[in-house]
């Protein structure tokens, strides 16, 4: 079912900041001296026919687990063949942005045989919140056992807009549980009484690390690790670090990338650097005493989605580069920092005009993503081939 797509192989522009390259480098007109551009990847379909594809997961074997917003989880062969929906999962809500969200290993996952996913979880009033919940997974069968809910988002809401969420586990073993603000209750995402605009930390078996930042304050909810975000649709472990990062989505503009800190404000919706879709103002302004500012933000927004730093070999010069998916302007955003700051941006695959949704280091050091669609596909961006020699 690998389809090489190499034709789509585009050369892309070196852009500033806040830029965007077109899809190729045109070719000057006439004369004799015509630089053929460089070719910076190939495209390979991993796999097709997945509807709406949220999040991978690669297994041990080189087979790959892939969620489907509509409630579904599936294996897919290394030849790009998609089991039948994985049983036994727990009832989703399915509405807006509500659905089957990420899916990661656990860390001892060749011994336990266990993965975690969060979703939009319904209750039986037709609100909703998200939840997280683990199972050992029999890949043969495919069917999950001894499912168990770690984590529920309190209070549940009513809509089915800003769920976020993404799971990563940090070096000591921690689970950081990304999520929204619910949409129509951004002002909770500023009081530690509820979980909505929170970044969580919790044990693998739910509990709380007893170093969380607000496990000693009144009338906080001790899961919290940080607070004031929006949408939190990307996160990510800084491999040169080993802290956690994140990117969420503004308003009207205003989409930042973060780098959350225990028990820390990140200003939504006090101070954003966006405006409400309405046009008019939202909060105080851009910046506040003890409201800390983004590392990076984009205006216009991009819509951004899934995220990872590259630590490969296929692709020596993006080493340390952090990998973000732009459901707006379909494009994967390659971002180089200095310092700290992001000096860079390079748009890629333009070409392909689909809405990137997740993005991924494979083991094999090439970079796959999943596109957001009813005829969502999984593909792999490989370095070019090397011309052959007459």
């Amino acid at each position: 079912m690998k389809h090489l797509l190499s034709l789509l192989s585009l050369s892309l522009a070196a852009v500033s900041t806040g830029a965007c390259s077109t899809a190729g480098v045109p070719l000057p007109e006439g004369g004799s001296e015509r630089v053929a551009p460089l070719r910076s990847y190939r495209v390979t379909e991993v796999a097709r026919n997945l509807q709406f594809p949220w999040s991978l997961a690669f297994l041990p074997d080189g087979r790959m687990l892939v969620t489907e917003r509509p409630g579904r989880l599936r294996v897919v062969a290394r030849d790009g063949a998609l089991s039948a929906p994985v049983a036994g999962l727990p009832r989703v809500f399915v509405q807006g942005q509500g659905g089957l969200l990420d899916v990661v290993l656990d860390p001892a996952f060749a011994d336990n045989r266990r993965v975690y996913f969060s979703y939009a979880e319904p209750d039986a009033f037709g609100m909703a919140g998200t939840a997280v919940a683990r199972a050992v997974i029999d890949l043969e069968r495919g069917t999950i056992s001894g499912l168990d809910v770690i984590y529920r988002q309190e209070p549940k809401a009513e809509g089915g807009a800003h769920f976020g969420s993404r799971l990563v586990f940090a070096p000591d073993g921690t689970l950081f549980i990304t999520q929204g603000d619910r949409y129509l209750h951004r002002n909770q995402a500023q009081t530690l009484d509820n979980d909505f605009g929170k970044i969580v930390r919790l044990n693998s078996n739910g509990s709380v690390p007893l170093d969380n930042p607000f496990v000693n304050t009144p009338g906080a909810r001790a899961e919290i690790w940080s607070y004031g975000h929006r949408n939190v649709q990307g996160a990510a472990i800084n491999p040169a670090t080993g802290t956690l990062w994140t990117h969420e989505h503004g308003a009207q503009g205003g989409d930042e990338i973060n780098h959350p800190e225990a028990g820390k404000n990140y200003g939504w919706p006090v101070i954003t650097w966006g405006i409400d879709y309405d046009g008019s103002k939202i909060g105080e302004g851009t910046a506040k005493d003890g409201m800390e500012q983004p590392v990076h933000y984009w205006t216009p927004s991009i819509a951004p989605s899934g995220m990872a730093f590259y630590t490969g070999d296929a692709f020596p010069a993006w080493k340390g580069s952090l990998f973000v998916g732009s459901l707006k302007f379909h494009y994967l955003d390659r971002i180089e920092f200095r310092d700290g700051k992001v000096v860079r941006e390079e748009p890629l695959l333009k070409e392909l005009d689909e809405r990137i949704r997740d993005v991924r280091q494979g083991p094999d050091g090439a970079i796959y993503v999943t596109t957001d669609s009813a005829q969502g596909r999984i593909l792999r961006l490989d370095p070019p081939a090397s011309p052959s020699v007459p």
